[in-house]
């Protein structure tokens, strides 16, 4: 129960990594904040777990992240831990065909979005008494791939602007850092999976993209967040702990 009557906001949280992970965390004690644009699956998330609130949160926008936060703290009076997970992939495109529209809709959810969750989310931190945050970044940060320049470049802003952070807020009681998940198995992937023209052979490929076989679920992504944000990484902060499987290590 390290997280025992701890206040949790998670982005994205109505489904896929978000979910998981609010599951995990009230499991462990916490009141969890499920923060989504998704209303009906916030609600829904909420409902399935003992002490819990979803607030409708585009992260894209700053007026209705700090709207967010703001009602999270008037709920549970503060905030100790933030999972800043909320993101999109957007269209797979050579970078001199990208499509002008999709490079801004990647870039302000993933990058404006999650600016603003720190931007606000800190401020609440410093009146709480500091805290702990967890920013999703993604191995694509650390070992590009073809084809997703937009998410790309907002997935590896994420890692600088969590040194900024760290560094920034150390000795005020916030240690920021960041995960960098491979492809994980969520109801999107399988959907992909699905919906390709060979599945079978899809889902070959893709457990064997890693050097660890398989594919990893939300739960092996959730139990790196809870240690992250948990007592027992306390002198941790400022870092990029990838979950690839050894892909990054090639």
């Amino acid at each position: 129960m390290r997280f025992q009557d701890k206040v949790v906001f998670i982005t994205g949280g109505a489904s896929g990594l978000g979910a998981a992970t609010a599951r995990r965390f009230a499991a462990e004690g916490a009141r969890v904040v499920i923060a989504d644009i998704d209303a009906e699956g916030a609600e829904r998330a909420a409902a399935d777990l003992p002490d819990a609130y979803a607030v409708i949160v585009d992260t894209g926008d700053a007026t209705s992240v700090e709207r967010g936060i703001a009602d999270a703290v008037r709920r549970y009076d503060r905030i100790d831990v933030i999972f800043n997970n909320a993101g999109i992939d957007g269209q797979q495109q050579p970078l001199h065909e990208m499509d002008v529209a999709n490079w801004e809709r990647v870039r302000r959810v993933n990058g404006d979005g999650m600016f603003f969750v720190l931007r606000y989310g800190i401020a609440a931190m410093l009146a709480g008494g500091g805290g702990a945050i967890v920013n999703t970044s993604s191995t694509t940060a650390l070992a590009a791939q073809e084809n997703i320049s937009p998410y790309t470049f907002t997935k590896a802003g994420i890692i600088g602007l969590t040194r900024s952070a760290a560094i920034e807020y150390a000795a005020r009681g916030i240690r920021v850092n960041a995960i960098a998940p491979t492809v994980v198995m969520t109801p999107l992937v399988e959907h992909f999976i699905d919906s390709a023209p060979d599945p079978a052979q899809m889902r070959r490929q893709m457990e064997a993209f890693n050097p660890k076989p398989g594919i990893p679920n939300p739960d092996d992504v959730a139990g790196v967040v809870l240690f992250l944000a948990s007592d027992d990484a306390a002198w941790i902060t400022g870092h990029t702990i990838p979950i690839d499987g050894g892909y990054v290590a090639r």
